[in-house]
C-alpha cells in the first residue's frame, strides 16, 4: 500500500507534480515493484530530509495510528493509552503522535527485550504480555483503567480492552493479529479468536458509557480529501521533529520472505522495508541465518507451500529408508554391525566373512525349504475344508428332501460325523552344521518378532 520514490513520467493534465522529484505514494495493492503507476491524488511530494525508506515507513503506520487516536479516539491532554504491540510500525507511530498532546500517559506491551527501546519512544509503562498480565499490570498502576485502547488483537483481548476502559472510554479496533500466530496457518485457531471476539449490545455500551469502532485504512482511500488533509499534518510533524519513523532492517526483493519472517516472529522493532536497490545478504560462515528454510532455494512468496512440499519430500525419503532397511536379511544387519568402523572388527571381518557367507546360503536353502512345506500343507488344508464343505452340502439337501423314514439310515445318521482329516506337516532343516543351525535360527527370528534384539545379538556372535 505505501512506497516513496521518484517521478518518472507524468500522465496527461497532472499538474503540481514534476518528474525527478521526491515523493510518497498510497494504491491499494501492488506496491512491491520497482515501478508503479498511482493516481496523483495518492502522491505527496517528500520532504527534502527524509530518506526515501522513512518516505515508505510513514504512511500505512502513521495514518492508521492518527486516525484512531485523534478522529476515533478523541484523544485529548490529560488522558491514557493502551498501545498494544509498541514495537511495531503502528505501535511505534502511536506512541509518538499520543505524545504530541500534553500530559498522555502511555501504556505499551512487547516484549521485555524491546522494553529499552519503546521506552525510548514515549511509552510510560512497558508490560511484557508473555509473562505479565497486562490487564491486572494496568489496574495496579490505574486503578480505574484506561481512556483509549489501540486493539490489533482480536478475540479474548478485545474483551479483556473493553473491561479496561473507564466511563467515556473508547477502544478501536484494527486487525485479528491471534488468528495468525505461528509459522502456518491454523484453523482451529481462527474459529477460537472468532468464537472469543466479543458480541456487545448498544444496551450494554449505554449503561458503561462506553464505545467501540473498528478501523482499515484500506477501506478509506476513497476518501481523498480526508486521507490528504490528515497526511499533510503528519509531514508536518516531521517536519517540525515530533515524529521520526524507525527502520528496523531494509531487505531486498528477494528476500520478501525472508522478510515477512522477520513480523511473523515479532523480531522487528519498527517497520521492516523492501528495497529494489539492496543487494541480498547472506550469513556469514558459522552463524545460523535468522532466515526461513527457504534460504536454500529460491526465495517465493509462496513460502508455507514450497515449505509443505519439502517436508513432504523429506517424509517420503524417510519411508524409503525404512522399506530398505526391512528388506535387509538379519544376516546382513549382522555384517553391518560386525564392520560398524571399529578396527578391530574391521581386521575379523576376513577371518568371519567365509562363515557368514555359508550360513547365509543355508539360510536362504532352508527358508526355501520352509515356504514349500508351508505351501503344500496350505493346499492340502484347502482341499479338506472343500470336501468338508461339501459333505456339509449333501446333508443340508437330505435334511430338506421329503424321503420316507429308513431303519438304515436312521442308524447311519446316528452315527458319528467323520472328523475332519487332519494333516500334519513336517519342516524338516536339512542344515545339519552348526553353521546352518545358527543360520536357520537366524531365518526363524526374522519370520517372529525378537523379544530381547541383545540376546538374539549376542547368540549370533556366539555360534559365529
Amino acid at each position: 500500500m505505501e512506497a516513496a520514490g521518484v517521478i518518472e513520467e507524468l500522465g496527461e493534465d497532472v499538474s503540481g507534480l514534476e518528474v525527478g522529484q521526491n515523493v510518497i505514494c498510497l494504491a491499494q495493492t501492488g506496491m512491491w515493484r520497482e515501478i508503479v503507476a498511482v493516481p496523483a491524488t495518492n502522491v505527496f511530494i517528500m520532504p527534502d530530509e527524509m530518506s526515501y525508506e522513512e518516505g515508505a515507513a510513514i504512511p500505512l503506520s502513521y495514518l492508521t495510528a492518527y486516525f484512531m487516536l485523534f478522529d476515533f479516539g478523541n484523544l485529548r491532554p490529560g488522558k491514557s493509552l493502551l498501545v498494544h504491540i509498541a514495537a511495531g510500525g503502528v505501535g511505534w507511530a502511536a506512541t509518538q503522535l499520543a505524545k504530541t498532546v500534553d500530559n498522555v500517559t502511555v501504556f505499551g506491551t512487547a516484549s521485555a527485550s524491546k522494553h529499552d527501546a519503546i521506552k525510548e519512544n514515549g511509552v510510560d509503562h512497558p508490560i511484557d504480555y508473555r509473562t505479565r498480565d497486562y490487564s491486572e499490570e494496568i489496574k495496579n498502576i490505574s486503578p480505574k483503567g484506561v481512556d483509549v485502547v489501540l486493539d490489533p488483537l482480536g478475540g479474548a483481548d478485545t474483551s479483556k480492552g473493553l473491561q479496561l476502559l473507564r466511563p467515556m472510554g473508547k477502544i478501536v479496533t484494527y486487525g485479528s493479529a491471534n488468528m495468525v500466530k505461528g509459522e502456518n496457518r491454523n484453523l482451529m485457531k481462527m474459529a477460537k479468536t472468532l468464537w472469543q471476539s466479543t458480541s456487545v449490545s448498544p444496551v450494554s455500551l449505554v449503561k458503561t458509557n462506553k464505545a467501540i469502532a473498528g478501523f482499515q485504512l484500506a477501506h478509506l482511500t476513497g476518501e481523498i480529501e480526508l486521507v490528504r488533509s490528515a497526511f499533510q499534518d503528519i509531514l508536518n510533524m516531521y517536519k517540525d521533529g515530533k515524529i521520526k519513523p524507525r527502520i528496523d532492517s531494509v531487505w531486498a526483493f528477494e528476500q520478501v520472505a525472508e522478510a515477512m519472517q522477520q513480523m511473523n516472529e515479532r523480531r522487528n522493532i519498527g517497520k521492516v522495508i523492501l528495497s529494489p536497490e539492496k543487494e541480498p545478504t547472506k550469513p556469514a560462515e558459522g552463524d545460523a541465518a535468522p532466515t526461513s528454510p527457504l534460504k536454500k532455494k529460491k526465495p517465493s512468496l509462496f513460502r508455507r507451500l514450497s515449505k509443505r512440499a519439502s517436508r513432504s519430500k523429506d517424509e517420503g525419503e524417510k519411508k524409503d529408508e525404512v522399506k530398505n532397511a526391512k528388506k535387509e536379511s538379519p544376516i546382513k544387519k549382522l555384517r553391518a554391525r560386525l564392520s560398524g568402523g571399529d578396527p578391530n572388527i574391521e581386521d575379523s571381518d576376513k577371518k568371519v566373512d567365509g562363515k557368514v557367507g555359508d550360513a547365509e546360503k543355508a539360510a536362504e536353502e532352508t527358508a526355501k525349504n520352509v515356504e514349500e512345506k508351508l505351501e503344500e500343507g496350505k493346499e492340502k488344508a484347502e482341499d479338506v475344508i472343500q470336501q468338508t464343505e461339501e459333505k456339509v452340502d449333501e446333508a443340508v439337501k437330505q435334511e430338506e428332501a421329503p424321503t420316507e423314514p429308513d431303519t438304515q439310515e436312521e442308524k447311519k445318521d446316528e452315527a458319528p460325523a467323520e472328523e475332519p482329516e487332519k494333516i500334519e506337516v513336517a519342516v524338516e532343516n536339512p542344515a545339519e552344521t552348526d553353521d546352518a543351525k545358527a543360520a536357520a535360527a537366524d531365518i526363524v527370528a526374522d519370520e517372529k518378532p525378537v523379544e530381547n534384539e541383545e540376546k538374539a545379538d549376542g547368540v549370533a556372535s556366539q555360534e559365529i
